[in-house]
């Protein structure tokens, strides 16, 4: 009998354990809640009309076209019986397996206040990006028709919290969005007055970036009209707007881009975790006492030679799913296991706007124009498919000449959703 293989998560860890495991002597399961791979890096640009949703995401059975050993699976995963080895699903028979990879992701965390989710919206799927798409443009829209300034005030007031790279990129791109691409459309309002805020409770945007890297993208988003509210921390969220320290400020729309926590695993499992719920795992990237499964990606944490736990990156998550698919084609054929798992930093970016980014390759640092460059180029590269490629690189460049977004349409649920909120 075939080993079978169960893996949870189609995003960058799954997909590139899938892709590792092309012509294993196995039966392979992919499980999602979803039928598509989505590229997450550029989720914020079809929250802000840049893209297309199609442009970043592919669907599933596409990817594994060339892999008859894999089975694609929509579903959702909740829950795992080690004992008996079966993967317990939302609804349905349970999935059994002999290795299983969990590739479950993190969801944001509201420190606690999780009743401030039902009036911050966040960014972690393609529903979440077209809600705030909706939100964003129908603001617009709403304001355009009212009467009163106050309410046009609040209406056009976006606050976005968290100063890490989804936290600037929103901001700067909102920002973007209403002093380029919706300046001249309005007759009765200037999209322009459109006040944004970025609220980080640390003292520095993209804390995490070394030397003054932090200081630039502080400045570049201020020079973008960007107002950067730094060392204070949100105390509340409702449906008026948030409290930041001891000021109340009225919003319409409130991001959420701060802390984020890892999926269940590690409770399904009974097994130890980090403060962020992530599994800790041994150097093959299994999770103690359980040789045959193993946690990837934003769900593990994996401590690197210096003690710390390696970042919630995409090629943190890739360059396991690879090595674990390795690790198991190897098991599988007969042959030594790769030596433990040691991670590749190929550096870290984040982009701010139009030809503004910053990126830390260890030894050097850039920021500006090439940074944005090399940031374009990377995340060209990194899309899954040749023809998500053709269709960003389109559009980029079609927004870099005309200062335009194409995936401006409204089909009613912003109004839905904002008459919900604001009732």
């Amino acid at each position: 009998m075939r080993p079978r293989i169960v893996i949870v998560g189609a995003g960058f860890g799954g997909m590139a354990a899938v892709r590792a495991l092309k012509g294993a002597a196995a039966d392979i399961t992919l499980v999602d809640q979803t039928n598509h791979h989505l590229f997450q890096p550029l989720l914020y640009q079809v929250a802000t009309a840049a893209l297309s949703p199609a442009d970043i995401a592919t669907a599933s059975r596409v990817l594994t076209r060339g892999q008859p050993e894999v089975r694609v699976l929509m579903a959702e995963a909740v829950g795992v019986d080690p004992k008996e080895k079966l993967l317990r699903l939302a609804d349905g028979d349970p999935l059994p397996f002999d290795h299983l990879v969990l590739a479950t992701g993190a969801a944001y965390s509201f420190f606690g206040h999780d009743e401030w989710a039902e009036h911050a919206q966040v960014l972690k799927s393609l529903d979440d990006a077209l809600a705030i798409r909706e939100r964003l443009l129908f603001a617009f829209e709403k304001a355009e028709r009212t009467d009163d300034p106050q309410e046009v005030r609040r209406l056009l007031t976006f606050v976005v919290v968290g100063g890490g790279p989804t936290g600037v990129e929103m901001a700067g791109t909102i920002a973007e969005l209403a002093l380029t691409t919706l300046a001249r459309d309005f007759r009765r309002i200037d999209p322009k007055s459109a006040r944004i805020l970025l609220c980080e409770a640390g003292q520095h945007v993209l804390g995490a970036f070394p030397a003054d890297l932090p200081a630039y993208a502080t400045e570049a988003l201020r020079s973008l009209g960007v107002e950067v509210r730094l060392g204070q921390a949100v105390s509340l969220v409702d449906s008026a707007g948030i409290v930041l320290g001891e000021e109340r400020i009225d919003a319409a729309n409130v991001l959420w881009c701060a802390g984020t926590q890892a999926r269940p695993a590690a409770r399904w499992l009974a097994a130890d975790a980090a403060r962020n719920g992530a599994v800790r795992v041994r150097p093959d990237c299994s999770v103690p006492g359980h040789p045959d499964i193993f946690a990837i990606g934003d769900v593990s944490s994996f401590e690197a030679g210096d003690g710390r736990p390696l970042p919630g990156l995409a090629p943190v998550a890739k360059q396991q799913g690879k090595y674990v698919g390795k690790l198991l084609a190897a098991r599988i054929a007969g042959r030594a296991a790769p030596p433990p798992f040691r991670y590749r930093d190929m550096g870290t970016m984040a982009v701010i706007g139009r030809s503004r980014a910053i990126a830390d390759f260890g030894r050097f640092q850039m920021r500006g124009f090439l940074a944005w460059l090399a940031w374009s180029l990377v995340h060209l590269m990194l899309l899954v498919d040749f023809r998500s490629r053709v269709m960003v690189y389109t559009n980029w460049s079609w927004a870099w000449f005309t200062y335009g977004r194409g995936a401006r349409l409204l089909t009613g649920k912003g109004r839905k959703d904002s008459a919900r909120k604001d009732g």
